[in-house]
């Protein structure tokens, strides 16, 4: 019986053995993914900072201020929903996380009157709110790992063109900020109507001239600002994941060590009891024929 559960425990090792070997080895992919991720989203920083600016610029010039991505509406009929998840799974809660963020932000709307639009990003994101039957008007997937600035001007394309159609009176984002690898956090804001500061109009009019005209200039850029914005998000969520899955692939890690020990030492305890067992059978059959 001993010498049985000692080759069960032995089977059960090395399983376990296979599978920490897995999880190290996507622990290491995930630690050099997320330095990739967090130089992209440094290196996209300075042209999101840059077309802010000039915006700032054309706004105190008194460029665009009738323009429809500036449109406030009166009254929030219908909210619009940019989740951004992931593709893979096995990232511990990073996917559960913004999807119930988002949800949650999204039955407050209902509560208050407004209907929804959901524009995911990630098969997780569609998936779930598939499975539970919410409406989805946009779906994009195999972005999320690697995002490329005309992912981003795919999905922007498609949120622009229901804000300024007056489809959706507003639309909020819903991602994890990347705070640093070993901080992340879910984060709901508001994505347009677009908020364009106009303090000190007219403060740095002299330092530009412009042609064309700063409206025309205004009209270009501020699609393309938008686009800026959800690319540096959808940077964020995939260093954030990435560093998810680090964590969650460490701590799989760790405990696979631990419950290896666990039953190293229980086979340990097996083998003593065959042994001891086999000894007690010798040592008495000893006894018998001693006796006969």
């Amino acid at each position: 019986m001993a010498g049985g559960q000692e080759r069960v425990l032995r089977r059960r090792i090395r399983s376990i053995q296979s599978t920490k070997k897995i999880t190290r080895a996507m622990e290491l992919i995930a630690a050099t993914r997320v330095v990739k991720a967090q130089q992209r989203a440094m290196n996209a920083r300075p042209y999101a900072e840059q077309i802010t600016e000039v915006i700032q610029h054309l706004s105190q010039a008194g460029a665009g201020r009738e323009h429809p991505l500036l449109r406030r509406a009166e009254s929030l009929d219908k909210v619009a929903f940019v989740v951004i998840t992931s593709d893979r799974g096995l990232a511990g809660a990073y996917n559960t996380s913004v999807i119930r963020a988002a949800e949650r932000d999204l039955m407050g709307a209902q509560h208050d009157g407004a209907e929804y639009s959901l524009v995911l990003i990630g098969k997780k994101a569609a998936s779930y709110f598939a499975f539970r039957n919410y409406r989805i008007d946009a779906s994009f997937t195999d972005m999320s790992d690697t995002p490329h600035y005309d992912d981003a001007r795919r999905v922007a394309e498609v949120i622009i063109e229901a804000f300024v159609d007056g489809d959706v009176d507003q639309v909020r984002l819903v991602y994890t900020r990347f705070l640093s690898a070993a901080s992340q956090r879910v984060v709901v804001r508001r994505f347009l109507p677009l908020e364009v500061t106009e303090e000190g109009q007219g403060e740095h009019t002299a330092d530009y001239e412009y042609e064309p005209s700063p409206g025309e200039i205004f009209d270009r850029l501020l699609p393309r600002y938008v686009e800026a914005r959800l690319f540096a998000a959808m940077l964020d969520a995939a260093a954030s994941e990435h560093a998810a899955r680090q964590r969650a692939m460490k701590s799989a890690t760790d405990n696979a060590e631990e419950l290896e020990t666990k039953l190293s030492r229980a086979m340990n305890r097996a083998r003593q009891d065959s042994i001891t067992t086999e000894i007690m059978e010798i040592v008495g059959g000893a006894e018998a024929m001693s006796q006969s």
